[in-house]
């Protein structure tokens, strides 16, 4: 009865962690000091290998984007094994192939264009539409060319990158060493998805691995056609603006749609950025021809949102303007363009998770 007695007067029973910071709090304090110290040194080795840990992303990305071709193959009587291997070998010729064909020409372009702006601004300046446009923009138009003439002449400019030649050496070396890590690591998640989550399976409690993986199965077929999705759209973008430069004679027009390509990447304000490039830079050309780059788009812009669009994300997960662009300003800010285009994979598959738990879950209560 006294023991009864003293157990009631000290009311409910303490928690471990309470009774450790009671009867020893020397010992929790340095308990907690030593968590607090684990969790910089996390935060630190995370922040040392950010480029490797975005790296793994990336390469996570390109097979769950690639998931849904070999799904497409699977459909069409190949096993899965065999569907693999042949989206490999697609995924090397293609890595091949920009390596080997594009990257040069582009090299070539950016470099001419570089060397070719003051004469083009020159010729802009000359030309008998730029004084009326100049005027009727109160000398904002000449005020613009005139400051990209500055800027592309100014020697202090060119002096700054010669003397960094030897440290844009060095990013293009390490640029180059990631790219070929990204490339073999995602042939290795395209080989090994279905063995990956078996083992991420495995360690979630057998009672609740059926439901578990039922979501992230669909969470992964969503997010994955969402990124073919928009690398197809991306590439169309791409073709028709390469198209459209060469067609109107606006020059540099292959340096442009490797721009389109991977601008227009974020959805719903890339191609409207493009857009606005191309039509800059055909100025350089013509007022008539600036017009029609941008009445072209425009209906590219139509087509693209009513009809390719629908087409060809299908049953993806749709994300919203408003996620879109708070999400490509917040990937954007952390990690540039590569973060904003990571980030909207990334919304999307929470947005998925809040629509088929979250949601459901909250109207059972």
């Amino acid at each position: 009865m006294k023991t009864a007695d003293r157990l009631r007067r000290r009311g409910p029973a303490t928690r471990p962690g309470q009774q450790l910071f009671v009867n020893h709090p020397l010992r929790w304090g340095f308990i907690v000091t030593l968590g607090v110290l684990l969790a910089l040194a996390l935060a630190v080795a995370l922040m040392n290998l950010s480029s490797v840990v975005l790296s793994v992303f990336i390469a996570a990305f390109v097979a769950l984007g690639l998931d849904p071709l070999i799904r497409w193959f699977q459909r069409r009587g190949l096993k899965r094994g065999v569907a693999i291997v042949v989206v490999i070998l697609l995924f090397i010729a293609v890595v091949v192939a920009i390596i080997w064909i594009v990257i040069p020409p582009v090299v070539a372009q950016a470099t001419a264009l570089v060397k070719a702006v003051p004469g083009m601004v020159q010729t802009v300046q000359d030309s008998g539409w730029f004084d009326a446009a100049n005027a009727a923009t109160n000398g904002l138009l000449g005020n613009l060319v005139q400051g990209l003439g500055d800027v592309i002449t100014d020697p202090n400019l060119w002096a700054t990158i010669g003397g960094g030649a030897l440290a844009f050496g060095a990013s293009v070396i390490a640029a180059v060493s990631t790219g070929f890590f990204v490339v073999v690591l995602s042939i290795y998640f395209i080989a090994t998805l279905d063995v990956t989550k078996r083992a991420c399976y495995s360690l979630v409690k057998g009672s609740h691995r059926a439901q578990i993986e039922g979501y992230a199965e669909r969470i992964m077929q969503s997010v994955g056609k969402y990124l073919s999705g928009m690398v197809i759209l991306a590439f169309l973008n791409a073709t028709f603006s390469t198209i459209l430069l060469t067609v109107v004679g606006v020059p540099y027009a292959l340096i442009l749609g490797v721009v389109a390509l991977f601008v227009t990447l974020i959805p719903l304000i890339g191609t409207v950025l493009t857009t606005v490039l191309m039509t800059f830079v055909s100025l350089f050309v013509s007022p008539t021809t600036a017009l029609i780059v941008l009445a072209a788009m425009l209906v590219y812009m139509q087509l693209e949102a009513y009809i390719l669009t629908p087409r060809v994300m299908g049953k993806a997960v749709q994300v919203p303007g408003t996620i879109v662009l708070i999400s490509a300003l917040a990937g954007g800010t952390l990690l540039g363009l590569l973060g904003a285009l990571v980030a909207i994979p990334i919304s999307a598959g929470i947005l998925l998770i809040i629509r088929e738990i979250v949601i459901p879950r909250q109207a059972k209560l």
